[in-house]
């Protein structure tokens, strides 16, 4: 199969996939004329994303395998290489397409109170008392600590501090539990 990439890469991720793999960043364009791609990376620190291979690209149309050869901090931005992406045509064609791992790459050694956001999102969130204030959206770092988004019949944004206002993780039962004034 070609895809729209301009290579023989099969896909090898279907829909059902989806919740078996992690989005990291995407690519934001082509950077020079050999193969360079410009990348939003959502790992922490941002040059972390190219430590994990292989790497999935989707531009919505499934998921195809790239293997990274190299990544840099370059001014303001991060740049990658991908093996096999060697002119700028192929880089800039990349553009626009989500980069995700298998969730497997991850390692399981977070510690009580530690979560992979991605793991967080989408969990409904609760209060003690068992006001239910919506379904986190996304989470943000804001130096100090991280914030959780819950949306619900508003949009609160709740401070995730362990065991001071999140009281409870349980994702299996896809819920959180926190110390909050539904007022707020």
């Amino acid at each position: 199969m070609v895809n729209e990439m301009g290579d023989d890469k099969e896909s090898t991720k279907s829909e059902g996939d989806e919740k078996n793999f992690v989005t990291l960043g995407r690519v934001s364009g082509a950077h020079g004329i050999k193969g360079w791609v410009k990348v939003f990376s959502e790992t922490s620190p941002r040059e972390n994303i190219a430590k994990y291979s292989p790497l999935y690209l989707n531009r919505g149309q499934g998921w195809v395998e790239w293997e990274p050869e190299t990544g840099r901090i370059q001014g303001k931005s991060f740049v990658m290489k991908f093996k096999g992406c060697n002119d700028r045509n192929l880089a800039e064609a990349l553009k626009g397409c989500e980069i995700a791992v298998p969730r497997e790459q991850f390692a399981d050694n977070t510690q009580e109170g530690e979560y992979y956001w991605t793991d967080l999102e989408g969990l409904f969130v609760s209060t003690k008392e068992g006001i239910e204030l919506g379904q986190i959206d996304y989470l943000f770092e804001t130096g100090s600590n991280d914030v959780i988004v819950v949306a619900g019949d508003k949009e609160r944004l709740v401070p995730y501090i362990w065991e001071q206002v999140v009281l409870e993780v349980d994702l299996e039962q896809r819920r959180m539990v926190v110390d909050w004034d539904p007022d707020f």
